[in-house]
């Protein structure tokens, strides 16, 4: 992923009470180390947790119509606005389009999604369409057992772990 390409960290999914505080599906760990959203059009002025997501006061929504309006509208930063990564980490925005490989380097399709269910992160695969049958999809964990390598350009898929 290029170094300024947008990464979306939340949406907003409502409004909440009547003074123009939005609730957020929120994809990231913490929310409040960024406080310019958006190239600027969103600045974060306060986040909390609340019963059904994050609530979030923004400078620019000042009422419960403003709220209502920016409904869907995702919160994004530049992929530079996000801390360094250790080794062994990554961020979902940078595994989406990636192309995965058997370990013998043979194309498999490419990763569509990242999904966590509770146990991990699960990357779902979808396969390179073949004349006569649609394009099919398949998950594997994010663990090193399934998933022994990648970079910014390919994810390694172990044997075993195609099907």
């Amino acid at each position: 992923m290029a170094k300024d390409s947008p990464v979306t960290l939340a949406v907003i999914i409502g409004a909440h009470g009547v003074t123009g505080e939005v609730r957020l599906k929120v994809f990231a760990q913490d929310l409040s180390v960024h406080r310019s959203f958006n190239g600027g059009a969103l600045t974060l002025k306060s986040v909390r947790h609340g019963n059904n997501g994050a609530i979030a006061r923004f400078a620019e929504i000042a009422d419960r119509t403003a709220a209502e309006k920016m409904r869907g509208t995702e919160l994004v930063v530049p992929r530079s606005a996000l801390p360094p990564l250790e080794d062994g980490e990554y961020y979902h925005a940078d595994l989406l389009g990636l192309a995965a490989v058997s370990e013998s380097g043979e194309a498999i399709g490419t990763v569509v999604s990242v999904e966590n269910f509770g146990a991990g992160d699960v990357i779902e695969i979808e396969r390179t369409p073949v004349e006569g049958q649609g394009a099919r999809r398949f998950m594997v964990p994010m663990r090193p057992v399934a998933v022994p390598r990648w970079d910014e350009s390919t994810l390694t898929v172990a044997d075993g772990w195609t099907e």
